[in-house]
């Protein structure tokens, strides 16, 4: 098999138990493959880990500022790889894309306000309102021609007199999508009509596998650039998701002081580790980043081919991310989750992302982990019932 990622070793096989690792420290059973929770099992790129050394080896992390370099990097390659003319001054810093979640459903709905996501989605979508006292309404994608799409009757249905915010992600976790320009814009004439804030959940949006390309919604005017508030981070694009840097893009003045507002004394800053390896992968991740997405290519392909040969399972393809979500409904299991983990396979069910009887299984390790996976995939689906 030719190398897909020539000059780095995305098959080094990296022993990630006992380090606190949610996503392998999380089973008793150390014959347990976990591929459940969305980080990969791939060493960070090497200009990150030396930032880190040589910030390590400074000795004092006391509360850090966000450093003026990084601003004005995210701002060059934003242009650079998305087309997207952002000013410094629309970024604001969060330790991670949920406390963003967290802080826009605060700050455009009150209490018996509701905020509006479409199903399946990313479970903070699900959890976020009601930690925050704000009611949750849901509309469900459709698969249709194998594809899953927007049901345009059904996200009107859902939208009433409380609706306040419009939660959304693009690329879409779990289902793989790379929304489309007329997509997006029927979306966002949607949420015009009806005075909707949206909150853009873009944190895949380097992690495109077909060729997209991706277009941030804010992109798409003014007037909708205008109600969008867009969360991105460097951490599943570079696998840099413990050391906590997110941010928010808000380009109006408005709906960035309320957001503002809305996180103050609930958010807490970001460390100075974060922004070191932000700035580093940023600025020097380029290459790291195009091989690893050759090499996410190839461990889709071999999942996709995989499925389409099991009995009683399917699942669309996967145009962005490296996560796999995988109708299981005609296997008829009850517990999706616990039969697949008896198999030895972790893997997340559908009920965690709204939308039960299927699963989302985590391509982003080695390959020969993947070809592991899906022989336990294949016999658990053999083994129901």
């Amino acid at each position: 098999m030719t190398d897909p990622a020539p000059g780095f070793n995305f098959d080094r096989d990296i022993d990630r138990r006992g380090t606190a690792s949610v996503k392998w420290d999380r089973y008793g059973d150390p014959d347990i493959l976990p591929l459940w929770v969305a980080d990969t099992d791939f060493a960070s790129p090497p200009a990150v880990l030396a930032a880190l050394r040589e910030r390590v080896d400074h000795g004092v992390f006391g509360y850090t500022l966000p450093p003026r370099e990084l601003e004005a990097e995210v701002v060059r390659f934003l242009g650079r790889s998305l087309g997207w003319r952002v000013e410094g001054r629309w970024l604001v810093w969060l330790p991670g894309l949920v406390s963003g979640l967290a802080a826009c459903c605060r700050a455009f709905a009150a209490p018996g306000e509701a905020v509006l996501t479409s199903t399946p989605i990313y479970p903070p979508f699900l959890r976020c309102p009601a930690a925050m006292e704000r009611g949750l309404q849901t509309a469900p994608l459709a698969l249709r021609d194998g594809r899953w799409r927007f049901d345009w009757d059904a996200l009107e249905a859902a939208i009433d007199s409380r609706t306040r915010l419009f939660l959304f992600c693009s690329p879409h976790n779990p289902c793989g999508r790379i929304w489309e320009r007329a997509e997006l814009e029927r979306l966002a004439n949607l949420c015009g009509r009806h005075d909707l804030v949206i909150c853009s959940d873009e944190i895949h949006n380097q992690l495109l596998l077909d060729q997209g390309p991706h277009v941030p919604t804010a992109c798409l005017g003014p007037d909708v650039a205008a109600r969008t508030v867009t969360l991105m981070a460097p951490s599943k694009t570079y696998n840099i998701p413990g050391l906590g840097c997110s941010f928010a893009i808000i380009p109006d003045d408005h709906l960035r002081r309320r957001f503002e507002r809305a996180a103050a004394m609930i958010v807490p800053h970001v460390g100075a580790l974060a922004y070191t390896a932000a700035l580093a992968a940023y600025r020097h991740g380029d290459a790291w980043l195009a091989a690893q997405l050759a090499y996410l290519r190839r461990g889709r392909d071999l999942v996709e081919a995989a499925v389409a040969e099991i009995p009683g399972v399917a699942m669309a393809h996967v145009e962005a991310t490296y996560l796999a979500w995988i109708d299981c409904r005609d296997l008829q299991v009850a517990d999706l989750a616990g039969h697949f983990e008896k198999g030895g396979l972790g893997v997340q069910g559908g009920d965690e992302f709204g939308l039960p009887g299927f699963v989302r299984l985590n391509f982003g390790t080695t390959h020969a982990r993947v070809v592991l996976a899906l022989e336990r995939f294949r016999q658990a689906c053999s083994a129901r019932g």
